[in-house]
């Protein structure tokens, strides 16, 4: 599938392409690329790994692009006139989306897993990733988060595995359409929530998704997915959720602050499970993960003892530290089932929550920005806090007539507390100034890897004080 090519990542350095691009070089094509965060400055440990790696890096100028036998791989979003299309236009070079590339190596597996999903695509995926290694099979992961399991000294941004079991098992897009590129053995379906697309393309494309698999692993408990699979022929649907009925069911749930345990009901059997991530929306992730490693032949036994290791994500809620009894935790929650998954999770113990938002662009606020505001007003209460700093923007042509403000407006007119501070440094002085013992920051946003340092900042400045 990629041996012997050349590829050539516009933006090497993206949770997207940063994993593909691995995993054609591990199978044995040669790759290189560019990356806008690189050309700033920014991110220098993951360039250096890559450089460490055998990836050639290059400023975002074409000079990377020397020869037609090369292949782009570019965002279809991406004009003409930026130097890396404009050289390999030149020379004559073919061109593949990300998503083309990665449905390329996934349709051709002998054995495949797709998760698709407005919400927890990452995580399954790495879950099933993970039972399927304990469970000796070797697959190929491909996901958009550094799955902690799998990070080494020499793999520290481990989004990506490459085994030689013959089993695919990747994360799948809805947001650009590209999900009905991928035809699965086993389809993930988590849920069908408002996100980058209206409802009405939303349930077009996962129900061609799941329609193609052999098997459809669905969740129950989502009203918009049940309606969709109860619309559609499917040859093997297996449910899992905490409704009764659901061939794979969680019952007897204990959360605790960071983990949890249930009792999973599976064809007339019990299994405890312990994990060591929280939240319920995390055990409606392992019982999507369980079924699904079941369809492909893994014992239920087998996959309830892996689970129990799991470590999570990064950027999952994920706990940067403790100092003076006040938490910083780093979660990627951007639309509003993420956030609302989090913040429930939070709420669930005491604590007061200080909520760091940077909106992943001025079109999401377009597209959700009403939702989002809602779910901050229904679920904070009492003393918790909203903070917004301005969305992320790294250039190019987009409507900026509607930012952050319009969210907290409508948070505070729904009688919550929420400031927008457009610099989200000075978002980060203002946190560490209100911060007190007891409470619980997180720290949420997608799209940007900073993040993770303006967290890790926080914590350290709250040492300090």
């Amino acid at each position: 599938m990629s041996k012997y090519k050349s590829y050539y990542f516009c933006g090497i350095g993206g949770s997207g392409m940063l994993p593909l691009a691995m995993i054609v070089r591990e199978n044995g094509a040669d790759v290189a690329g560019s990356d806008r965060a690189l050309d700033q400055g920014r991110l220098a440990a993951k360039f250096e790994w890559l450089k460490a790696k055998g990836i050639g890096l290059f400023a975002q100028d074409g000079s990377g692009l020397t020869s037609g036998d090369q292949i782009l791989i570019a965002s279809a979003a991406i004009e003409d006139s930026v130097p890396d299309v404009a050289k390999a236009n030149s020379l004559g070079c073919a061109r593949m989306t990300r998503a083309e590339l990665l449905a390329e190596q996934f349709n051709g597996s002998p054995r495949s897993i797709a998760i698709g999903g407005t919400s927890g695509k990452s995580t399954v995926t790495g879950m099933i990733g993970w039972i399927l290694t304990e469970a000796g099979l070797d697959p190929t992961i491909m996901n958009g988060a550094v799955m902690k399991n799998f990070v080494a000294d020499d793999a520290p941004f481990a989004s990506s595995r490459v085994g030689d079991g013959g089993i695919m098992v990747s994360e799948v897009d809805e947001s650009d359409g590209s999900i009905a590129l991928f035809d699965p053995e086993i389809a993930v379906l988590n849920n069908v929530s408002l996100d980058h697309k209206s409802l009405e393309e939303l349930r077009q494309l996962f129900g061609d998704f799941a329609g193609k698999a052999k098997h459809c692993i669905w969740n129950r408990d989502d009203a918009e997915t049940a309606a969709l699979v109860d619309g559609l022929d499917l040859s093997d649907a297996i449910s899992f959720g905490f409704s009764e009925g659901a061939e794979f069911q969680a019952t007897d749930i204990e959360e605790a602050p960071i983990s949890s345990r249930f009792t999973l009901q599976s064809r007339g059997k019990q299994f405890q499970v312990a994990m060591q991530v929280p939240g319920r929306h995390n055990i409606a992730n392992a019982l999507a993960a369980i079924a699904a490693a079941s369809a492909i032949g893994v014992p239920v036994a087998t996959s309830v003892a892996a689970i129990s290791r799991f470590n999570g994500l990064a950027r999952r809620f994920d706990v940067v530290g403790t100092v003076n009894d006040i938490s910083v935790i780093d979660d990627f929650g951007h639309n509003p089932d993420k956030i609302a998954a989090t913040l429930k999770t939070m709420k669930a113990f005491p604590g007061r929550i200080i909520a760091f938002f940077q909106p992943h662009g001025f079109g999401p606020i377009h597209k959700m920005g009403a939702e989002l505001a809602q779910v901050f007003a229904d679920i904070l209460d009492g003393d918790d806090c909203v903070v917004l700093c301005d969305p992320v923007y790294f250039g190019g042509t987009v409507d900026r007539s509607i930012g952050s403000e319009s969210i907290t407006d409508a948070v505070n007119a729904a009688g919550g507390r929420a400031d927008h501070i457009a610099g989200r440094p000075d978002c980060g002085e203002h946190i560490v100034q209100i911060a007190r013992p007891g409470d619980r920051i997180v720290i949420m946003g997608a799209r940007d890897d900073t993040l993770s340092i303006f967290a890790s900042d926080i914590l350290a400045k709250l040492a300090a004080s």
